[in-house]
């Protein structure tokens, strides 16, 4: 029998390493992108950090009831917008039973509840008991966002239960861009709108406003965004699952992007790829110990898939 070399037996430990990284199972990784611009801000930068350590990325474009039964379900995931306290209802059961898993904090700080431009505060609507006398000016409308969501459903809760006086109103439903829409038409004739507003977002940056008090018991005061994942994922797939538990964001970063997007029209992909671009430093921390697919280094390979210098 010869006798193995040195370099042999380095090159056999290397490639069990790599053939250990690549558990077939974890080549594709599924998100849940329930349509905000922040999710999908950070949605895309996890997908171009996958792709340059050798993953596939798949991205569905769920709403948050389908998100939390589809990881459930083991038909995504990861989830990046697990917002709280907002979602806490929603997603307890799912925590509690063991079949969603939360992996990271990955922002926090963060707003929800509603808002209204500066001039409308000021004009004596400081509070969710103000809003029912302006019911007339407002037309006894408030604006929320996609049907299903959690904020809305609050919202049509104090409406049914004509809490601080909303029994009149309703809440229109549509897409966060209808909504931001119908704000926009409103504030350009400095006429009242209130609306379910959050940060991280550029409409901070576009509208002069003021977040109300009252919604607190729903809402909360600042609050975090968590990564969650299905049961097991990190344990079954523990080189991304690292990667999700050391991916932090920060408002100012998704303020940036998101306003990339939103406000000169630029993909989503194309926003986050030149955010990182710019801002490399940030890959130091998300993919310190991740590996590629394979098991090389994990920096450097997503710098050369960026397009980064060294």
């Amino acid at each position: 029998m010869k006798h193995l070399t040195t370099a042999s037996v380095l090159a056999i430990l290397v490639a069990g390493g790599a053939n250990a990284a690549a558990n077939p199972a974890c080549e594709d990784v599924t998100f849940s992108d329930v349509g905000w611009t922040d999710i999908t801000t950070t949605t895309a930068i996890a997908q171009h950090v996958l792709l340059g350590l050798g993953y596939s990325v798949d991205v569905k474009v769920l709403s948050v009831p389908v998100t939390f039964a589809s990881l459930e379900n083991d038909d995504i995931d990861v989830f990046l917008g697990n917002w709280m306290p907002a979602q806490n209802q929603a997603i307890t059961p799912y925590l509690e039973s063991g079949e969603i898993e939360q992996v990271n904090v990955n922002l926090e700080g963060t707003k929800y509840t509603l808002a209204v431009p500066t001039y409308t505060y000021e004009a004596g609507l400081q509070s969710y008991a103000d809003i029912a006398k302006f019911g007339d000016e407002l037309n006894n409308k408030i604006y929320g966002i996609e049907p299903g969501n959690e904020g809305n459903a609050y919202l049509v809760s104090l409406t049914e239960q004509d809490k601080f006086g909303l029994g009149d109103f309703d809440i229109a439903e549509s897409s966060e861009q209808g909504m931001l829409a119908q704000v926009r038409r409103a504030y350009d004739k400095q006429e009242p709108v209130v609306f379910l507003g959050w940060e991280p977002h550029p409409m901070n940056a576009n509208f002069d406003l003021k977040y109300l008090p009252g919604g607190e018991d729903f809402f909360g005061g600042e609050g975090v965004v968590n990564t969650v994942t299905r049961k097991g994922y990190s344990e079954e797939c523990p080189n991304v699952g690292k990667l999700l538990s050391q991916m932090d964001f920060s408002l100012e970063m998704e303020n940036q992007i998101m306003g990339a997007i939103l406000d000169d029209g630029e993909d989503a992909g194309d926003a986050a790829l030149a955010w990182l671009r710019e801002n490399p430093d940030v890959l130091d921390g998300w993919l310190a110990g991740v590996t590629t697919l394979d098991g090389q280094e994990g920096l450097p390979a997503v710098k050369e898939h960026l397009g980064i210098g060294s």
